[in-house]
């Protein structure tokens, strides 16, 4: 029987690190998809609300610049990051993103029936609006959710360097969601783990 090589020995250790990374990021989106899918029906607590105080009371200069970063969480962000990363020459990827990110704006929308949690400007009495007014239901939040399947379905696929700007431009378009007055931050964090549990799941059937 011929000698394994060290380099695939590497190879399918790094596989197996990757594989595990994705059992427990599934899992754990999954878990923290339910808690906080329980903790919105039974309305706004106190630490949610300073939560929201706090970030949408934050200037609303940046609104501008932050607007565009939120777009990733769209289904518009969807299509653009899929074009772009078949124009780069991956279109295997361009075609799981493509498939992942439009899987999780379908599955965010489906949710929220469930749970019927309303937007800050009806359950909160204190709320700012930037942009357009927002309508139907706040729980999950799409484009959170959106942007963290996009984070995880790209970033194995990045250069190191790369990884941590993917992740900053999740998390700044699902907290900018609280910021401009569209979701409250369960909304979020259920919406960013939907996406986390999403990816991660697409990673191990497809890996």
């Amino acid at each position: 029987m011929a000698p394994t090589s060290p380099e695939r020995v590497t190879l399918v250790a790094a596989l197996g690190r990757d594989r595990g990374r994705a059992v427990w990021t599934a899992l754990g989106g999954a878990a923290v998809f339910a808690a906080s899918g329980r903790a919105a029906v039974r309305g706004v607590g106190p630490a949610e609300r300073r939560w929201f105080e706090v970030l949408n009371g934050l200037p609303a200069r940046p609104y501008p610049v932050v607007w565009p970063v939120m777009q990733v969480g769209s289904l518009g962000g969807v299509l653009a990051t899929s074009a772009a990363t078949a124009l780069v020459g991956r279109p295997q990827l361009a075609g799981r993103l493509l498939v992942c990110g439009s899987a999780t704006w379908l599955g965010a929308k489906a949710v929220k029936p469930f749970i019927r949690r309303g937007r800050p400007g009806t359950a909160l009495d204190v709320s700012r609006l930037l942009g357009r007014p927002q309508r139907g239901l706040g729980y999950p939040s799409g484009h959170a959710a959106v942007a963290a399947t996009l984070a995880v379905v790209a970033s194995p696929h990045l250069p190191r360097v790369a990884r941590p700007l993917a992740w900053a431009a999740a998390a700044t378009a699902g907290c900018a969601r609280v910021y401009v007055g569209a979701h409250l931050p369960l909304d979020v964090a259920g919406g960013a783990a939907l996406g986390c549990a999403v990816g991660a799941t697409a990673h191990l059937v497809t890996a």
